[in-house]
């Protein structure tokens, strides 16, 4: 039973990882064309509710919200705190 909520656990911080990653792709775009934008709050509890690695990774692939403080510091928090898990849940596989 508990490989099983791991591994389900697991494909859940990966899915909201690649939608992280994918919320600063479209919120880049968007700013680049200057129109409508992803609220900042939205892009952070994205990150903290299981999106931290992709959201991380979408800021420095994309090269957005790097200049803003909030971003630099919470992003690789939210990022390190998901790695540790992944790491735990894996020890459970």
């Amino acid at each position: 039973m508990n490989q099983i909520l791991a591994a389900i656990l697991m494909g859940y911080l990966v899915l909201m990882s690649l939608v992280g990653f994918a919320m600063m792709g479209v919120d880049k775009r968007k700013a680049i064309k200057k129109a409508w934008r992803i609220p900042e709050r939205t892009l952070l509890i994205t990150a903290f509710v299981g999106g931290g690695i992709g959201s991380f990774l979408g800021m420095y692939a994309f090269r957005h919200k790097t200049k803003h403080a909030k971003f630099i510091v919470l992003f690789p928090v939210a990022a390190a705190l998901y790695v540790y898990l992944l790491y735990r849940l894996y020890e459970l596989i």
